[in-house]
């Protein structure tokens, strides 16, 4: 166990401590006032307790603000919609018909308005011969409810893999998954439709980085993918990625989700642990048309101020703020070079006693 000076070379070593401390908190502080309260789309903190592991977000079609999510592995067959004027669930979707979910990672609304749900996930880095992808009508009413679910049985041409993006297309429904591998994954596209009862097999189309998740702009002329540290938008035409670029995506504990809005003003980009929070980041010139093209995607940090949370785009339990992809990853910066700062400072005077 570390020991740690006391007396006055203890006083002398807390002196930068204490001035880091007093900078950091002015660091979190500084940011846009929270002026758009109530408003959809906005950031966000799941405050449900249940939700613990937040893998997957898909903004509704049929109700404005409210974004579906679920846990991922050893939960059950459950979805929520959490409200993000709130951060409070709105409703708890029971599946039925779908056996026992293994790993739930992803989760899409298609052209159709059925929410499809990935169970794709396999930590043994593809051992399973197969994997799931749930689906059920987007539900009319927000309320508790157990809904009968299609079930299909999926495999990969190319044999089994690890995958968490489960994306499916705006405009063609058809459904893409985005493997995940440290030296670089695959996106797979399904057959045109979907079929119950014989195996679907998803065909390797392109190479993408690590990808913890994946979202189609509304008029499926984009599609991004992020991973745990960054996020990059494709072109996307008849069926095949085009040129990419950098998205602006916030640094976050565990980087595990992304949805666009339902307007394709934003992306919405989410993250695993308690009380986790959704951090919303303008697409440059978006709007009714999805935010399609060129510089748009490089995204730009909302005005909006955020949740509360252990991350509500970096904000802290106290409540300040440091959001959004320049903001969160300059104070992520900062606390860093603090820390090794005032490492660096108790080991001199530490070192100063003899």
């Amino acid at each position: 166990m570390p020991s740690y000076p006391t007396g006055p070379v203890g006083a002398r070593a807390a002196a930068p401590a204490a001035a880091l401390a007093a900078a950091l908190l002015l660091l979190a502080g500084a940011g846009p006032a929270r002026a758009d309260e109530g408003r959809p789309d906005r950031d966000f903190t799941i405050e449900d307790p249940r939700i613990t592991e937040s893998s997957g977000l898909a903004a509704s079609r049929l109700h404005p603000g409210v974004y579906w999510t679920h846990n991922d592995s050893d939960d059950g067959p459950y979805v929520f919609a959490v409200d993000s004027r709130t951060g409070k669930t709105v409703a708890t979707i029971t599946m039925r018909g779908v056996g026992e979910p293994r790993d739930v990672e992803g989760i899409s609304i298609g052209p159709d308005g059925d929410i499809y749900v990935g169970d794709i996930g396999d930590n043994l880095d593809g051992t399973w011969d197969h994997v799931w992808i749930y689906r059920f009508p987007e539900p009319a009413e927000l309320r508790d409810a157990t809904v009968t679910a299609a079930q299909y049985d999926v495999k990969y041409a190319d044999g089994a893999r690890n995958a968490e993006a489960l994306m499916v297309h705006p405009k063609t429904g058809r459904v893409y998954i985005a493997s995940k591998n440290e030296d670089g994954g695959g996106l797979y596209e399904g057959p045109a439709k979907l079929t119950t009862g014989a195996v679907n097999t998803f065909r390797r189309v392109g190479e993408v980085p690590w990808v913890t998740d994946g979202a189609f702009s509304p008029d499926g002329k984009r599609l991004v993918l992020r991973s745990y540290f960054s996020a990059r938008a494709y072109a996307f035409e008849d069926g095949r990625l085009g040129e990419d670029r950098a998205v602006a995506a916030p640094f976050q504990r565990q980087a595990e989700s992304v949805t666009y809005t339902a307007d394709g003003s934003a992306l919405m980009f989410g993250s695993e642990g308690a009380r986790s929070g959704v951090v919303r980041v303008d697409v440059e010139g978006g709007g009714a048309d999805g935010g399609g093209g060129g510089e748009r995607d490089r995204g730009k940090p909302s005005e909006s101020g955020g949740g509360g949370g252990e991350d509500a785009g970096g904000r802290d339990e106290a409540g300040g703020q440091a959001h959004d992809g320049k903001g969160s990853a300059g104070l992520g910066a900062v606390i860093v070079i603090g820390v090794g700062v005032l490492w660096f400072a108790l080991r001199r005077k530490r070192g100063g006693q003899g």
